[in-house]
């Protein structure tokens, strides 16, 4: 039976070790993190410390894609998710039943999300994976190098910061966006191929909140949440498991303006501003379950060691964030981190010799994977940096690109969207990560749609730069 060493013991990691047990390797997974409690899992879920994965705390939403590898590749995740009270969230609930095409469509059944904290899908997915018989995790364990045989440089073992040699016959490297790869490859000698990054431009903050009752309190514009990416900040809210729900708010990095949004007072006054979301927080509603916490995002990202320029080391692999990171902004990094899991064990077990062709295979498929979601990312966020700049700046907003060859504007398409249904669902499922922008610009019916779609009403605007200000520093002084 061929062994596999998982550094990294969140989804990507855990999620491939369901895989790679699946076809057939014994695997060790290694995590620096403590071991989460075995009590239920709400609990734990409240109660797991993870200093080492701060955006575990976060907000966080399972798009279509991950729902769809659930369903296909780990039922049994799925089910005892929904067991144990994760929502399934229905996305054309979402859709203007005014629109073209409003109708129920079969492909609509793959348009769905579902509603879980990420700690929550994380403690079931360990379960999951420790009940395993040919798989191991160790806890409160870090990874210092790998061992690489003299002839090939094939991956021979790896080293634990404690100095442990543990043979493998194949290494994942699944420690999020710290890519430790890129320093085993140097320090083994190798060189490292050069990432490509764009910046992301976001700070944000998020909160926990739970229901008081079971119905939810209002609907849900995003189908999977409430809010949007506005003119100069974001607010977003999404239902979690056992009657849960976050809000995440972002701005730019280095907005003095906005630092309230660091307490309670402050972030709730600008949650309570963002259309759609104050119901959610009346008194007799919900109650908060959390403080409020900032995180800063990382730069998208997509790291050159699990690319096809990287100098080949047989028998080693990046999944998830360790290859990619894209702004959280959009919601899909878990889901891409289950896709590449279970494509990489696909790799695996019909191209099974452990050689520099396989190594290859693998790294054309990541690239293939991840590079849609990276543009689309670095692209989006170009442009909405620029604007939120000139909103703090008080500057003209810039103008909006348009793309080569006669392409809709993303405003465009948002705008057809809100009265035509068929370019509703094709813009819900890139969202969703269901389909990439390309995929969307070689459907000829969406962009026909886009230009013929009657005009439909604005959605309830956002408070205006100086108005959330002044809310958000006035919430301050009140409660100082």
């Amino acid at each position: 039976m061929p062994t596999a060493i998982i550094a990294g013991g969140s989804v990507a990691g855990l999620a491939s070790a369901l895989a790679l047990s699946g076809i057939g390797y014994r695997v060790l997974v290694l995590e620096r993190a403590p071991q989460p409690p075995t009590c239920s899992m709400d609990e734990a879920t409240s109660r797991w410390e993870r200093p080492t994965v701060p955006q575990g705390l976060q907000s966080h939403t399972l798009t279509s894609l991950g729902v769809r590898v659930l369903r296909e590749r780990a039922p049994q995740v799925l089910a005892a998710a929904r067991a144990a009270g994760a929502l399934t969230l229905d996305l054309t609930q979402a859709l203007p039943a005014d629109a073209i095409d409003s109708a129920r469509e079969a492909r609509d059944s793959e348009l769905v999300a579902l509603g879980i904290r990420r700690s929550s899908l994380e403690i079931l997915l360990h379960r999951t994976v420790g009940d395993l018989a040919d798989v191991t995790i160790r806890h409160d364990t870090t990874v210092a190098g790998l061992e690489l045989a003299p002839k090939g440089r094939r991956v021979r073992a790896l080293i634990t910061g404690k100095g442990e040699r543990i043979p493998a016959d194949i290494v994942v490297d699944a420690t999020g966006r710290r890519a430790l790869s890129r320093r085993w490859l140097r320090y083994a000698g190798i060189p490292v191929a050069t990432d490509r990054t764009s910046p992301s431009g976001l700070a944000g903050h998020a909160r926990f909140y739970r229901l008081k009752g079971d119905a939810l309190p209002g609907p849900l514009n995003r189908g999977h949440g409430v809010g949007d990416v506005f003119g100069h900040y974001a607010g977003v809210l999404h239902p979690g498991d056992n009657h849960t729900f976050s809000i995440a708010l972002g701005s730019l990095p280095g907005d003095r303006a906005l630092h309230g949004l660091r307490t309670g007072p402050g972030f709730t006054e600008a949650a309570r501003a963002t259309p759609g979301i104050a119901p959610w927080l009346e008194d007799s509603v919900s109650s908060p379950i959390s403080p409020v916490r900032a995180i800063s995002s990382p730069p998208n990202t997509l790291w050159g060691p699990a690319g096809p320029e990287q100098c080949p080391v047989p028998g080693l692999f990046q999944v998830g964030d360790a290859a990619c990171i894209t702004n959280p902004l959009f919601g899909r990094g878990m889901s891409l981190a289950l896709d590449h899991a279970f494509k990489l064990a696909d790799l695996l077990a019909g191209q099974p010799e452990i050689d520099i062709a396989q190594r290859q295979a693998a790294a054309r498929m990541t690239h293939e994977l991840f590079l849609p979601w990276y543009q689309q990312s670095a692209a989006s966020d170009q442009l909405r940096i620029a604007r939120w700049r000139a909103a703090v700046n008080n500057t003209p907003a810039p103008a909006v690109p348009r793309p080569g060859g006669g392409l809709p504007t993303t405003e465009e398409i948002v705008s057809a969207a809100r009265s035509d249904g068929t370019v509703w669902r094709g813009l819900t499922r890139m969202l969703m990560t269901l389909s990439t922008p390309a995929e969307l610009f070689r459907d000829d019916k969406f962009l026909a749609r886009i230009k013929q779609a009657p005009a439909a009403p604005e959605p309830s605007p956002a408070p205006g730069r100086d108005e959330l200000v002044r809310r958000v520093i006035m919430a301050e002084r009140t409660h100082a």
